[in-house]
């Protein structure tokens, strides 16, 4: 095998992964969200949904300390109402219970 054809064969390799790493930098820049220190900052936030028929939703939402309650449809969403305040307790039991994929995956597999 000679010098050319590693380079030959190198050369691509190289290409792709610069290419990879500059869609990397765009998505990041772009506004995509990938830490969760990111999503903190975010002023919406879904308190809980509720299916209702197939791809009919009510969903309350939290936004800039203001709860709607949403009607969620294929085509539309609808404002149904907006209330001053809710529970927070029912808000934060939803966060304690969600569990990250490493934590289900651990339980399903039976390590602790």
């Amino acid at each position: 095998m000679t010098i050319w054809e590693m380079l030959t064969t190198i050369l691509p390799l190289i290409l792709i992964l610069g290419l990879l790493y500059a869609a990397l930098l765009f998505v990041r820049k772009s506004g995509f969200l990938f830490n969760k220190d990111q999503r903190k900052i975010s002023q919406i936030k879904v308190i809980s949904t509720q299916a209702i028929m197939s791809k009919k939703y009510i969903s309350v939402v939290k936004v800039q300390g203001s709860f709607l309650v949403l009607g969620i449809s294929d085509n539309s969403i609808s404002l149904l109402k907006e209330l001053d305040s809710i529970e927070e307790d029912i808000s934060e039991d939803n966060e304690k219970e969600k569990k990250t994929f490493s934590e289900v995956f651990k339980q399903n597999l039976g390590i602790k």
